[in-house]
This record gives C-alpha cells, sequence and structure tokens, in this order.
C-alpha cells in the first residue's frame, strides 16, 4: 500500500486513511456528495465521494480511520482521491503511528531510556513515586502526544518531550552540583502524564472533557496526591512534587497558579519551555530557506525569526 507522498495519478487504492476533515456538498443537480480530507502520516489528500450512502457521514466522521476502496485522479494539477467504498476500521486494530507523524526517535529507544532513567533515581520516595505514576499511564506514554499543536504533537510526542527534559535535566546538574538530581529527573518524567487524560488520543487529538474543564496541571496534582495516598506516603516528597507541577508554566497566565518555588522547580520550568520553543523553532524553520523569515509564530510573542545564511553550510 503507497502513502499519501507516493501517490499518483491513475494509482487504484485500497487501504487505511485517517479522516481528518468531512462535509457534504449539494451538486447543481441537487445531489449530495462527500468532501473528504484523507491523512497518513506522510500527508494529506483531498477525496470526494459522489455515490452516498445514509452511512457515509457516520463514516467518514472526522477522526475516523477507514479502509477505502478508490482511484487517485490529477484534477486542476492537483491529485485528489474519488472514493468508491469507506469501511470504518476499529480503534483496536488501528496503528497511530501510521496515520500521523511520529517522534524523531524510535519507540524503543525511548522506552530504554525512560526504564534507564527511573532505575537510576536513588532516593526510596521519589523512585516509589515516580515508578507508580508512569506505570499507572505506560500504556499512553507509549503513543500520546504532548499537545494537540505547537510543540511535540505527534505519536510518541509526550515521552519525546520528557527524556529530552530528562536529557537536559542530567547536564544541567552536572554543572549545578547543587540541584538535587532524583528530584529533577523524576520531575521531567512525570511533569506532563496528566495530558494523558487532557488529550484524546495520538490520532485526531483533542481536549476531553477534562482537559478543557481543568487541565494537565490541576489533573496531575490530583494524580501526585492520590499516588500518594495509594503508597502510604507523607512528609515533603509528595508536597515537593505536586509544587513543581503546578508550577512548571511559570505564571498564572500560562496556567500555573504558584510560580517555581524551589530550585528544580525553577529548573524544570525552564527546561520545559526550551525544548518547547526550540520544538517549535524546528517546525517554524522546516521550509524556510536561508536567509529568510519564518510565518509569525503565535507562541512566540508574534515574532518572526530569521534563518541564517550561515545554516546553509550545515
Amino acid at each position: 500500500m503507497k502513502t499519501i507522498s507516493e501517490l499518483k495519478d491513475g494509482d487504484s487504492i485500497y487501504g487505511q486513511f485517517l479522516v481528518n476533515t468531512s462535509s457534504k456538498g449539494t451538486t447543481n443537480q441537487s445531489k449530495t456528495y462527500m468532501n473528504v480530507t484523507l491523512q497518513d502520516a506522510t500527508g494529506t489528500i483531498e477525496a470526494k465521494k459522489w455515490e452516498v450512502l445514509p452511512s457515509d457521514a457516520e463514516t467518514l466522521a472526522a477522526g475516523n480511520v477507514v479502509l477505502i476502496q478508490g482511484e487517485v485522479l490529477s484534477y486542476k494539477d492537483n491529485l485528489q482521491m474519488k472514493i468508491f467504498s469507506a469501511e470504518r476500521v476499529s480503534s483496536e486494530l488501528v496503528d497511530a503511528a501510521r496515520f500521523v507523524p511520529s517522534a524523531p526517535v524510535a519507540k524503543e529507544v525511548l522506552e530504554a531510556k525512560l526504564d534507564a532513567y527511573l532505575s537510576s533515581i536513588k532516593n526510596e520516595d521519589v523512585s516509589r513515586l515516580a515508578n507508580h505514576l508512569v506505570n499507572k499511564f505506560r500504556k499512553q506514554i507509549m503513543e500520546w502526544p504532548a499537545a494537540v499543536k505547537n510543540h511535540h504533537n505527534y505519536v510518541l510526542g509526550l515521552l519525546h518531550h520528557s527524556i529530552t527534559m530528562a536529557d537536559m535535566a542530567e547536564k544541567v546538574c552536572e554543572i549545578y552540583p547543587s540541584i538535587n538530581r532524583d528530584v529533577l529527573i523524576a520531575g521531567a518524567i512525570i511533569h506532563d502524564l496528566g495530558k494523558t487524560i487532557e488529550l484524546s488520543g495520538p490520532v485526531a487529538t483533542k481536549f476531553t472533557l477534562e482537559g478543557k474543564l481543568l487541565g494537565h496541571i490541576s489533573i496531575m496534582q490530583g494524580e501526585i496526591r492520590e499516588a500518594a495516598k495509594e503508597l502510604g506516603m507523607s512528609g515533603e516528597i509528595p508536597v515537593v512534587f505536586e509544587h513543581m507541577i503546578l508550577a512548571h508554566h511559570t505564571k498564572p497566565e500560562y496556567g500555573s497558579p504558584v510560580p517555581p518555588l524551589t530550585r528544580e522547580a525553577l529548573v524544570l520550568a525552564m527546561i520545559d519551555d526550551m525544548d518547547a520553543k526550540m520544538t517549535i523553532l524546528d517546525k517554524a524553520y522546516k521550509d524556510v530557506k536561508p536567509g529568510d523569515f519564518t510565518a509569525r509564530l503565535n507562541t512566540m510573542d508574534e515574532r518572526y525569526f530569521y534563518l541564517p545564511l550561515y545554516t546553509q553550510n550545515k
């Protein structure tokens, strides 16, 4: 089965695609048809189904993965798919990485680093808390994005973001030995686990009801408190981690009800912000040539970023 980026005029199609958008249209003869945008990890293609069945609106709803039989045509110098039939694929049979972009690092590598970091934590309470929370959400960690858009919005984005932050945390602790390495590493790993509840999943990602009403910061604070009760843990460590979660966006306008008030909470917020911004810039620079500017970036204070000429020598 060809990917969307490999399709050519005249290709016959029998394969699975993610429905990105879907709507009904009406011809000049008052006949209903379906306008659909289909997606896989390599791109999108516009499609039409001219013979509409009563079930098609539900089958071809945005967010569904569907088995399509059709044909690729060239229309006004653009490829378009004519859909003959469509059948919804059960979510249990869907490999999300086929339909949306995935992390640039292999799942096996990221999971191995996750387990290595967890095993390296020497403080017993920190280790118990971090392992308990990771084990609770491990299945979702192996798929979930870190956002609907903006940064790490791809399969395994959450784990990629967390491991990148743990890598940064390790380096920072080497330079500043006064930082508690165990607390910062664990904070990097668990800080965004609330997104497994805030977000619907890796395919057609959207905010859940809990995500809209509570947000991942509040969700994760509650998860830490519940974990501490289940582990019979009291004292400073659970409170410190609740604080790190509440403070990792630094300001109320960014979603944090308190500012960072420990060394580890401050560093966690700084490396979180850095990794998010670098990922946003990488995406913005993707189609920019040296000597040109990016589009205006809403998440970067409405700035345009310049790509210097010296980058063409990399």
